[in-house]
């Protein structure tokens, strides 16, 4: 579904995939798998503490309660929280889907805006995707992933795909039917997760994603380039 996402874009970037400033893109993914990398070996017993990723969990994740009248492990935890969450998976699994994604539609977005565009994107859209799980969950329990901040990538793709289009009056249908996948995606693992999707995570992260992306670069893109081939899953 990435894919369609990513083809369904009609026009290019300033500058070409081979001169882009992928570092950015790059320290996030390196980051998010030491963390698991850890977390691993203390589940495996390589490390002594074998309930390293449980303590993580407790004090990186993101814990609705602790904007209500929970007790932090340390004073700066209910805001810390809104950033750190987004660095923690739940497995090698969840991990690789999410960084596998991460690179996908972060190199489609450095294409668009560069590095600073990314970093802006990518920040804002985890700091939405918190606030979206804080007012619409009931679920007290921890959240993490970095799921928020990509659906904020997918959104601030979508909205530059909408600017483009209606400018040069393409048609909104693709448009549509991305949106329509991406609620259609998250239906499909909210049922095979049990009902244990943060759903609420990924509109957040949607919404701010595409708000930011209208702020980073509300004007569309010149229709008479032909776009680099984009990087296939």
């Amino acid at each position: 579904m990435v894919n369609r996402i990513l083809k369904s874009l009609q026009n290019p970037p300033p500058i070409p995939i081979q001169t882009a400033d992928k570092r950015a893109l790059i320290t996030i993914v390196v980051v998010c798998c030491i963390i698991e990398l850890v977390l691993q070996l203390s589940d495996h017993g390589f490390i002594e503490q074998r309930r390293l990723r449980a303590i993580t969990y407790e004090y990186a994740g993101f814990w609705p309660g602790l904007l209500k009248d929970w007790v932090a492990n340390y004073p700066l935890q209910p805001y810390a929280m809104f950033i750190t969450y987004g660095f923690l998976h739940s497995g090698i699994v969840h991990l690789l889907l999410n960084m596998v994604t991460l690179w996908s539609l972060g190199q489609a977005v450095i294409f668009r805006v560069g590095t600073a565009g990314l970093l802006a994107i990518y920040a804002t859209s985890i700091l939405g995707g918190a606030f979206g799980f804080y007012l619409l969950t009931h679920d007290l329990r921890p959240m993490i992933g970095a799921s928020g901040a990509l659906f904020g990538l997918a959104g601030a793709l979508l909205a530059w795909m909408y600017v483009d289009r209606y400018t040069q009056r393409l048609g909104l249908l693709p448009v549509a039917q991305a949106v329509l996948l991406l609620i259609l995606l998250n239906l499909f693992l909210w049922w095979a997760m049990d009902g244990q999707l943060a759903w609420e995570t990924h509109l957040g992260g949607f919404i701010s994603g595409w708000m930011v992306a209208m702020l980073v670069d509300p004007r569309p893109a010149e229709p008479d380039k032909t776009p680099p081939s984009l990087p296939q899953k």
